[in-house]
């Protein structure tokens, strides 16, 4: 393929038309040849990461004349269902979509030496991390890998994509575990947007000592809100670590949001179609916390949300521990094994909390008052939140109410970090 790296001097970013020009500028040199190709674009959870129309152009362009698998990196999620697949993908047949299993479909390639992970986390975590990638990654018989997906700001890793679409999006039980407790102990404030974190860096490893004889490809997008839409100011293409650092540079201009004082309350909506969990949800508590005042609060609209983990066991250990805070939970992974097998779950119920600093509202239909409150956090019936907080008049960015009250509403927390200078 041909590397590109290109970005959008429009204000509403990369036309459709434009999108499906790079991607077949790209393809160009090797259309005629290829014979069967994996893609791994995200899941539905990243919608708005332009990837869809993306993977559409791909199929469009190639199915003809080459076999195409679509692997999504589901990670920890739930399995995408038909319904969702053609919301995302469009017209490509559900059969050509391959779900990944985390627990039983990877295949060990090995490990990232402890002595590393101690060095780049300062000591914090010192075991070995385990490299585990869904098997059709290592098939030789695919000629292209086509990992897809959006630069921004990420809790665990600093910056999301990149070869965490692979280790984790497709990767197994332990790398996700590891990857998400190491960015915990670390501490997501110092490395929220930021490219270099000791997860980017095992990663870094993993990618170079591991999986560089693979013919694997990125494609990259940067999104930003524009009007009442998302639009993609970005399109990076290539192997090489410096087409990620082009995407970050880019994302960190169009995603990250400076403000000069603290809110005293923020309202976040929750898209229904993205967000069904406070798994995923809780962006709404990682990508908003550094611009929250003391004393704050934290109004979560979220009308889809209808369970705590996309895995059922780890809803269960939600469900069990709660957001009780960095400390209680550190002493719980000491205490119980069942927390401590499950990384992960202990390193997202960290980041969910806040740390008893603001309170956290969530405004749901589908989760009672009592399951909401049983995890740490406030409760607001969502018919009663949006009468307070009426979506059809608020617009991202400082608002005044009826009541003259001042809030900061933000349309969609995936897109974006919200940080005091």
């Amino acid at each position: 393929m041909k590397n590109l790296s290109l970005v959008s001097n429009s204000p509403a970013g990369f036309s459709d038309d434009e999108i499906f020009a790079v991607i077949e500028k790209s393809l160009s040199d090797r259309r005629d040849s290829l014979k069967k190709i994996l893609i791994l674009p995200p899941d539905i959870t990243r919608f708005h990461s332009g990837a869809g129309i993306i993977t559409q152009y791909i199929y469009q362009l190639l199915h003809d004349t080459c076999e195409i698998d679509i692997l999504p990196a589901l990670g920890t999620h739930t399995p995408m269902t038909e319904d969702e697949c053609s919301l995302m993908y469009g017209d490509i047949p559900y059969e050509r979509f391959i779900a990944h299993n985390w627990r039983t479909d990877i295949v060990k390639l090995g490990e990232v030496p402890a002595e590393f992970v101690s060095e780049v986390s300062e000591g914090l975590v010192n075991e070995a991390f385990d490299v585990e990638v869904n098997k059709l990654i290592m098939d030789p018989s695919y000629d292209l890998i086509l990992s897809i997906g959006q630069v921004v700001p990420h809790e665990v890793v600093g910056m999301a994509n990149y070869s965490k679409n692979v280790f984790v999006g497709c990767g197994g039980s332990n790398m996700i575990n590891s990857s998400h407790m190491l960015g915990a102990f670390y501490g997501l404030e110092r490395l929220m947007g930021k490219d270099h974190s000791p997860v980017r860096k095992v990663f870094d490893y993993a990618e170079s000592n591991f999986i560089k004889d693979l013919p694997l490809t990125y494609i990259l997008t940067v999104m930003a809100p524009y009007e009442d839409k998302q639009g993609m100011y970005g399109i990076f293409i290539g192997r090489e670590r410096k087409y990620f650092e082009q995407a970050v540079e880019l994302s960190r201009q169009k995603n990250i949001i400076f403000t000069d004082e603290p809110y005293k309350k923020v309202v976040v909506y929750l898209d229904e179609q993205e967000f069904r969990s406070t798994w995923l949800g809780n962006k709404a508590v990682y990508r908003t916390r550094m611009a929250i005042a003391d004393d704050g609060d934290l109004i979560v609209l979220a009308p889809g949300v209808n369970k705590f983990g996309e895995d059922e066991e780890i809803d269960a250990l939600i469900r069990k521990y709660g957001y009780v805070g960095r400390l209680n939970i550190l002493k719980l992974v000491e205490e119980h094994d069942d927390l401590k097998n499950n990384l992960s779950a202990a390193a997202h119920l960290i980041h969910g909390s806040s740390d008893s600093r603001f309170r956290i509202t969530y405004c749901t239909k589908h989760l009672t008052k009592e399951e909401v409150e049983s995890v740490g956090f406030n409760y607001i019936p969502y018919d009663d939140a949006v009468k307070l907080y009426n979506l059809e008049t608020l617009t991202d960015g400082m608002n005044t109410l009826e009541s003259g009250e001042e809030i900061f509403y933000i349309s969609n927390p995936a897109l974006g970090l919200w940080q005091r200078k």
